[in-house]
């Protein structure tokens, strides 16, 4: 079976070694001419996506990266700690790194695994025959398969081809991300500390080497294009400072501490009930149920979808049941971060749980999980 993956992110990347430990013959298309896509920002990776990581063997291609986060502090806008806890656990613990690292990270180990990945590929159609689905890319190429899995992301090409009519809305805030290399703030090693603004969210990790990597969340109307492409660090910093220097925080120094590494962003998510699939194409990662980044899940839920699609297609007896059940596996779940993180995005109540729990005596969620992302578990036993 042959999969061509479009998009060759986090999602792309971390399909094609999955798929590819599944056996299967995988290419990847990407539409960037290099692999540091998003290069700027920052991102968590949780236990649920090292675990991911894993299971499709690339724990020790990322591992090296960044640095991990092994407990979380809560302050309220006077500065005071409402709450610290931990984090993860020594298996499985929590890591902060450039998203750029982590894209680097994953297609270099494709490539080592033989993995083809052509940047510069930008498609343009989907035309599918009896045997199978060809891609059309903006220079005349075309590339055929099995099946076309759509992993590029918030503006998904894909998605716009096989399930039209649904585009990203806007959840509520604008987010805003930074580095300071020369600030005097503290706090506990391996620590992200989140802070309760009175006017903005904000949290912040020191890596080793002192570097505050920074987030701040804002409430708004959306920035237009001109705002998010035309802006200098220099403006954003100064529409920032001011809602941050109300509160006894550490907010308002790290961001003034900031220099030209600061960008900035709309919380965008993808309605929940949208059709990830049409024939012989699927969607995966942000482009089918990507959410506003207030959980901090969407590295992590890629992954997970990564491992859960390889095993699928490795355990089900064909095609079409595999397609089935990972959708049932993976739709629930992700749409429940949707509906979570956008209820923080808006400030709306947030849902509890972290979706049904089952009868008494049941595998809770998380151990439902762990054993998906297994790589010796078959999918269609959950009882083994």
């Amino acid at each position: 079976m042959r999969l061509l993956i479009v998009g060759g992110g986090i999602a792309g990347a971390g399909a094609a070694l999955a798929l590819h430990r599944a056996g299967l013959d995988v290419a990847v298309f990407e539409a960037h001419p290099d692999s540091a896509e998003d290069a700027g920002a920052f991102l968590t990776l949780a236990s649920n996506g090292m675990r991911a990581l894993a299971g499709m063997d690339a724990s020790a291609a990322v591992g090296a990266l960044g640095f991990a986060l092994t407990s979380m502090r809560v302050l309220d806008d006077t500065g005071a700690e409402l709450a610290h806890t931990p984090l993860g656990g020594p298996e499985f613990a929590y890591r902060c790194l450039r998203r750029g690292d982590l894209n680097r990270a994953l297609q270099g180990e494709a490539a080592r695994r033989g993995i083809p990945i052509r940047h510069g590929a930008r498609l343009e159609g989907i035309e599918e025959g009896p045997r199978g689905v060809t891609a059309h890319f903006t220079d005349g190429t075309t590339a055929t398969g099995d099946l076309l899995v759509g992993a590029d992301g918030l503006n998904s090409t894909v998605r716009r081809l096989i399930s039209p009519g649904v585009p990203p809305r806007y959840a509520g805030q604008r987010v805003f991300y930074g580095y300071a290399r020369e600030v005097a703030v503290s706090a506990p090693p391996g620590t992200v500390t989140m802070v309760r603004g009175s006017a903005a969210a904000f949290g912040y990790a020191l890596s080793p080497e002192g570097e505050a990597y920074w987030f701040a969340r804002v409430a708004g109307p959306a920035l237009d294009a001109a705002d998010l492409a035309g802006g200098t660090p220099a403006g954003r910093r100064a529409s920032l400072l001011p809602l941050l220097s109300k509160d006894a925080t550490p907010a308002a120094e790290v961001v003034a501490a900031t220099g030209d590494d600061l960008l900035v962003t709309n919380a965008t998510e993808i309605p929940t009930a949208t059709p990830w699939r049409s024939g012989r194409g699927l969607l995966v990662g942000d482009a089918a149920h990507a959410a506003s980044p207030a959980t901090g899940q969407g590295a992590s839920m890629a992954l997970e979808d990564a491992v859960v699609l390889a095993k699928s297609l490795r355990d089900a007896p064909d095609t079409a049941t595999a397609l089935d059940l990972y959708e049932a596996l993976r739709r629930p779940r992700v749409e429940h971060n949707i509906t979570v993180s956008g209820a923080l995005s808006r400030g709306t109540r947030t849902p509890s749980g972290p979706g049904p729990r089952g009868a008494a005596g049941a595998p809770s969620p998380e151990d439902v999980l762990a054993r998906q992302l297994r790589w010796d578990t078959d999918l269609l036993r959950p009882e083994a």
